[in-house]
């Protein structure tokens, strides 16, 4: 898939992420799959799995792109975190894979441009680097990614984390990057979230938690009730 099959695919329309935490009920990959063929004919336009078995199950029923990662640990870089993690992600079958995008020490000691140069041309996958600041996000652009992320926006220190989508953030990225293809993702927890994502400067966004996340949908409700 070259990037202008996946802009075309995805611009303007929404990017389902299907993943569950590890000892949840919902953790297989058929459940998994079932849920991003749900999103799917909902009216996603990709899809976002974590690790191989979701990956390679969901390439064999899904006839839309898939973004896959690999997260292996909790702490610091974890998002697919190494080259070899990116290769077997992308041998799973991702048209895009998804790696930590930010500026940090990568635990196999390759830099991100490294990364995805090793990407490019050991399998010819695309690559989403998920960042959490501008200057992650002009560094992973510089370094050759095809798509820039705001996933990680919140969570790395260099940002507060905000109460919903970091439009501030999506806005200075689009402004420095007019050229870049620019993916919201992160706390996007309502359709105005979404939309005002896109009305920021995105090219797609990515709903997670809000659409297949019935652990965290469920606390939601319940909080709301008991505080009734």
């Amino acid at each position: 898939m070259t990037i202008e099959d996946f802009l075309a695919a995805v611009r303007g329309r929404l990017i389902v992420s299907a993943q569950a935490y590890p000892g949840e009920p919902m953790r297989h990959p058929e459940t998994m799959v079932q849920i991003a063929e749900a999103s799917v004919a909902g009216g996603a336009a990709a899809i976002r799995l974590q690790g191989i078995g979701d990956i390679r199950l969901g390439s064999a029923r899904l006839d839309v792109p898939i973004i896959g990662l690999w997260k292996d640990g909790s702490d610091g870089v974890f998002i697919t975190p190494t080259l070899r993690h990116a290769l077997a992600v992308a041998e799973a079958g991702a048209a895009v894979v998804a790696i930590d995008g930010t500026r940090r020490p990568r635990p196999d000691g390759l830099d991100v441009a490294e990364t995805v140069a090793g990407i490019h041309t050991q399998s010819g996958a695309l690559v989403m680097a998920d960042c959490g600041s501008l200057g992650d996000a002009v560094a992973a652009a510089a370094a050759g990614a095809d798509i820039i992320g705001t996933t990680l926006s919140g969570y790395t220190g260099e940002r507060e984390k905000v109460d919903g989508p970091d439009l501030e953030l999506i806005a200075e990225i689009r402004a420095a990057l007019p050229e870049a293809v620019l993916v919201a993702e992160g706390r996007i927890h309502t359709p105005a979230h979404a939309a005002a994502a896109l009305q920021a400067g995105a090219d797609s966004v990515v709903v997670g938690t809000a659409i297949t996340h019935p652990s965290t949908i469920t606390s939601w409700f319940a909080a709301a009730v008991a505080s009734a």
